[in-house]
């Protein structure tokens, strides 16, 4: 709180390269979003990358630790009038700078009532800020789930508040190695989004163990630090920035693998949806998928925008969408 509210006041202010990694090209649509967001609150932005997954019209999205409110106001736009976006975080005055400038954006977007809200509040302890179980389609985070010591609570916190179905995208730093109680303990470091980075590989044991699907990897990029000091201090470790989606699948929409068609019907990826590392989705095309990823298409927003076919993938086929 300390950090984020006080010492940095704008993007410029961090110390390392951590938090501005590049992410993949964005669609049209959602840099001509991006330009309508207000100055401050992208100045008082410090996430890595961009966190906007595909197929949002009228979605109810949460989007935990929310900051100033820029991933928010953009979503905004593209779950539409009909959609809604809460966004929460625990410090204060980011949530303050969110709030200032709601009736600013829903005047640029022309929309007669605000589709968006912003509580103070922890992302381990979403019930206390009184969000139900199973009350949104999408969950998101940028950034911020290393800020958290106990990270597998923040997962179930996410699972509760999904409806079956339900997906949460969000992009996170990872180490190559359990961090030392040196580096765990170093002020900036926590501060940087570096010392509190999860072993990647505990990300797939924490989702197993909540009940998510199994991880797919979306996009990841090294992270360089840009600070001798503080590569001092972390010495071999490495980090990346990397972007996961996790689902909600029920229980009963798990039934073998299958054949997909994509109908090329969302929005800014109407020539080919890049699902994940291993699933690329091209209009009209056939493509044999896993039982996991059948049954992630068949239960979430994404199906009817695919035509699925229960049927034995061939052999070619990857096998679960983890890379």
């Amino acid at each position: 709180q300390d950090y984020y509210g006080k010492e940095l006041q704008k993007s410029e202010d961090l110390k390392t390269n951590a938090c501005i990694t590049s992410a993949r090209p964005l669609p049209k649509v959602v840099r001509d979003a991006l330009e309508r967001v207000h100055e401050e609150v992208v100045a008082r932005y410090y996430g890595c990358g961009l966190v906007i997954p595909e197929c949002l019209s009228s979605c109810r999205i949460l989007d935990l630790g929310s900051g100033s409110g820029r991933d928010c106001y953009l979503l905004s736009q593209l779950v539409g009038e009909q959609g809604h976006v809460t966004g929460i975080d625990m410090t204060e005055s980011q949530v303050e700078v969110a709030k200032k400038h709601i009736a600013y954006h829903m005047d640029k977007f022309g929309y007669r009532k605000p589709n968006v809200d912003f509580l103070h509040g922890y992302m381990e302890k979403l019930s206390d800020a009184r969000l139900a179980d199973e009350s949104y389609d999408i969950v998101i985070s940028n950034c911020v789930i290393n800020l958290a010591p106990d990270k597998r609570t923040v997962l179930q916190e996410a699972f509760r508040v999904l409806k079956p179905g339900g997906e949460m995208y969000f992009s996170d730093v990872y180490a190559n190695q359990h961090l030392s109680e040196t580096v765990r303990k170093h002020r900036v470091l926590w501060g940087e989004c570096l010392a509190g980075a999860l072993y990647w590989r505990d990300l797939y044991s924490i989702a197993e163990e909540v009940g998510f699907s199994p991880p797919c990897l979306v996009t990841a990029s090294p992270i360089s630090i840009g600070n001798k000091e503080l590569e001092g201090i972390i010495g071999n470790c490495r980090f990346v920035s990397a972007t996961f989606r996790l689902f909600k699948v029920p229980g009963g929409s798990r039934a073998g693998p299958g054949q997909v068609i994509y109908n090329g019907g969302i929005v800014g990826h109407e020539q080919e949806l890049v699902f994940d590392a291993n699933f690329t989705f091209k209009e009209g095309e056939v493509v044999d998928v896993d039982a996991e990823m059948a049954a992630i298409l068949r239960s979430s927003r994404f199906a009817e925008e695919f035509l699925i076919q229960a049927g034995r993938a061939n052999t070619t086929a990857p096998q679960g969408c983890c890379c």
